[in-house]
């Protein structure tokens, strides 16, 4: 019985180191434990004629559902502010700007995930005034392939890595929409150019006028020779 149990746990022994090796041979490869940052800071910034910017990043999730987003490498909450600093300039001398997370979830439903983003952002002059608004909404869902904790933070990176491409595109499209008088594109205008300042490059090249000439009188006609008649002969 004792030799029994030595080899079976041998035998196990050795499954579980040949066990890795043979999941690669069969194509399967371990889920990655590092990730890269979610950083958008390489994307044209939004220039906006306030005076200031604040994130409202206040959101909870509801009750009851199966909340994944917290398991992920960069939580949703995270990754939407992180696209509020990258994206977002105050560039004005008045008025205030207010981001808002409206929803940054990640559900279980069964074997998908359904990722629900929305976001707006809040216009104010500067008494208070509400002047302006923007809303951005994103929805994807993802099959669960790997239900282990490495393939869980996995695949929820993936899925939020996505659902962030598709908001930066949705919200600067609908800021450019909806907020366009606010924002301000380009560098500023110059100053006009004064007079232009005249100046002789060289001495002017004198003008050649023709000597004036004694006027020349008419010629008058030559005097003929004149010539006394034949005498008459007389007459006898």
């Amino acid at each position: 019985m004792t030799a029994n149990r030595v080899s079976r746990r041998a035998a196990l022994t050795a499954l579980s180191l040949c066990l890795p090796a043979l999941l690669t041979a069969c194509g399967g490869s371990p889920a990655p434990t590092s990730f890269t940052p979610l950083i958008w800071d390489y994307l044209p910034r939004l220039k906006l004629n306030v005076a200031s910017i604040d994130i409202d990043d206040s959101w909870t999730p509801g009750n009851g559902r199966r909340e994944q987003g917290s398991l992920a490498p960069t939580p949703p909450g995270d990754a939407l502010r992180k696209m509020a600093e990258d994206r977002l300039l105050a560039a004005g001398t008045s008025g205030r700007a207010v981001f808002v997370i409206d929803d940054a979830s990640i559900v279980q439903s069964r074997d998908k995930y359904a990722g629900t983003f929305a976001v707006h952002l809040d216009i104010s002059t500067s008494d208070g005034t509400r002047s302006g608004y923007a809303e951005a909404r994103v929805l994807r869902t993802r099959n669960i392939d790997d239900d282990s904790s490495e393939g869980e933070r996995a695949e929820l990176y993936d899925l939020i890595k996505h659902m962030m491409s598709d908001m930066n595109v949705e919200f600067e499209y609908q800021i450019r929409r909806s907020l366009h008088d606010y924002l301000l594109t380009g560098a500023p205008a110059a100053a006009a150019p004064g007079p232009v300042q005249q100046q002789d490059l060289a001495p002017p090249t004198p003008v050649l006028t023709p000597p004036a000439t004694a006027p020349v009188a008419p010629s008058r006609p030559s005097a003929m020779p004149f010539s006394s008649p034949a005498p008459t002969p007389l007459m006898r």
